[in-house]
């Protein structure tokens, strides 16, 4: 991404090259200085809007050519819509939008000039910048064939013309890590299961030492000392060893306990014995979907120093069906003491999560947990890729996650949780089972990981299975790895740890 696009600021000021873009409403106003801009290039605005029936609607653009002489190549024009119903994702949505209308490369200049006079405050014009980085991410390593020069991509420079510079550059300095920590969950997501084993995960992981990340490698060896039963029964199939990773940022106070945010990283999922059909499992690829996030999250948290002391834990493992791998009536024993009886060995994203909750609560203590997976089909046929399925023992984080989902989009939606849910879980044979049927399938599976949650512990169990891969395209997205969860998660971070104190 950073190879491709350069965000710069400057003071509020019309541009006189390159290509400009300005800013509308419903009314089809424009700012002293974007009326100016229009005036010196010809004064064309007004009869193009007829013409193309252009009303000023939010996200919709128009664009138009200078005339020959004029230095200015192009003007595009971008309609907020209402300006008093404008909310703060829109500014958000503005930049991935302005990414994407003016297309190809050269120097864009976007004058952040409202129509009503106002003015674009510095927390806008950065989440406009953040909005330009997300919509220009492109995973294009594995291309071989080069367009041709006048084709091929180029790397853009926007300049964000508004009215406080300096602050602005100064909060994009904090948004500009959210982007390298979205960049860094699509990137992993988007990698092939043969380039990113649990061992090539855990490695890229290494690279946040860098940032003064803490990062703890876990092999199998320890993990079998450490009686990760059941995370050690779901990579027994695969030639590749598992791995856990534990990331740990200290930008709190000394002593505070650490909020722990947990993934799984199942880095592809043929559903062992029980196999999966052939039709879409390379979508597997991405059921790591939740380990990427909290590693995204982790990079964004150390590169802006975020002040808060968190822990991130991801469960590497893969899910196939050698000779070697547990079958379908198999018990295994937790690191908690708790038996399992496997019904289903496609269920297995429950099994890597329970040990690493146990883990992170018996060495941690965290005032909260957070974990993030791509569990369940069953979500999909709740919520769609709308929403991620929210699961939680606490009203007041539900609370929180819910709000941080409403601020950046990356919305959730609480499902319920209770004791005859529970008991579709129960095991005649062990103290329970790994799926509970077809109804309630994305309940059940929450269930089960709440049996690995001590009672006075704060938890939240994200099904992300319709939003971390796969998920429609947006604004700010045209990546089939989404990156989902690390804003929602930095937002959370912000409003809890830091805005409280601040």
């Amino acid at each position: 991404m950073a190879d491709r696009v350069e965000i710069t600021f400057a003071k509020l000021a019309a541009p006189s090259s390159g290509s400009a873009v300005v800013l509308t409403d419903q009314n089809l106003k424009l700012g002293s200085r974007s009326a100016a801009l229009d005036g010196a290039a010809g004064g064309r605005f007004a009869r193009a809007a007829k013409v193309a029936k252009f009303k000023g609607k939010g996200m919709k653009s128009l664009q138009l050519l200078t005339p020959q002489g004029v230095e200015l190549e192009r003007l595009v024009f971008l309609g907020l819509g209402d300006l008093a119903k404008l909310k703060n994702q829109d500014w958000l949505k503005l930049g991935g939008t302005i990414a994407a209308s003016v297309g190809g490369g050269g120097d864009v200049t976007v004058l952040l000039e409202r129509p009503d006079g106002k003015v674009v405050t510095a927390a806008e014009a950065a989440d406009v910048a953040l909005g330009i980085a997300l919509r220009t991410y492109s995973f294009e390593k594995y291309k071989t064939k080069k367009k041709d020069e006048d084709e091929a991509p180029k790397a853009r420079r926007f300049t964000i013309a508004t009215a406080n510079a300096t602050a602005a550059e100064r909060a994009w300095s904090t948004a500009s890590a959210v982007a390298e920590g979205v960049a860094f969950a699509r990137d992993l997501v988007n990698e092939p299961a043969n380039a990113l084993g649990p061992v090539e995960f855990a490695e890229q992981l290494k690279s946040l030492a860098k940032l003064g990340v803490e990062v703890k490698v876990i092999g199998e060896a320890d993990l079998r000392k450490q009686k990760m039963g059941a995370l050690l029964g779901v990579s027994q199939g695969s030639e590749r060893p598992p791995r856990v990773v534990v990331m740990r940022w200290r930008g709190g106070r000394e002593k505070a306990q650490p909020v722990a945010f947990v993934g799984k990283g199942v880095v592809f999922d043929t559903g062992g014995i029980s196999i999966k059909p052939a039709a879409g499992m390379e979508d597997m690829k991405g059921d790591m979907g939740g380990a990427a996030a909290v590693s995204g999250l982790m990079r964004t948290l150390a590169l802006r120093k975020a002040k808060v002391n968190a822990v991130g834990i991801v469960g590497l493992v893969e899910n196939m069906p050698d000779g070697k791998a547990q079958r379908p009536g198999d018990i295994v024993t937790s690191m908690s003491g708790q038996t399992i009886e496997v019904i289903n060995t496609d269920a297995e994203g429950r099994l890597v999560l329970a040990d690493l909750l146990t883990y992170v609560q018996k060495t941690e203590k965290p005032a909260a947990m957070i974990d993030l997976a791509t569990l369940t089909g069953a979500i999909l046929v709740a919520l769609g890729n709308q929403y991620a399925g929210l699961f939680s023992n606490n009203d007041g984080l539900s609370a929180e996650l819910f709000a941080a989902g409403e601020e950046t989009g990356e919305r959730v939606w609480r499902m319920p949780l209770g004791s005859d849910y529970d008991k579709l879980i129960d095991s005649k044979v062990a103290d329970m089972k790994n799926i509970g049927g077809r109804n309630a399938g994305a309940i059940t599976g929450a269930q089960f990981i709440g049996r690995f949650v001590e009672k006075d512990t704060p938890w939240a169990h994200l099904d992300v299975a319709g939003t971390a891969m796969g998920s429609p395209s947006s604004e700010t997205n045209q990546s089939w790895g989404s990156g989902w969860g690390v804003r929602l998660l930095d937002e959370f971070v912000r409003a809890r740890f830091e805005r409280r104190r601040g």
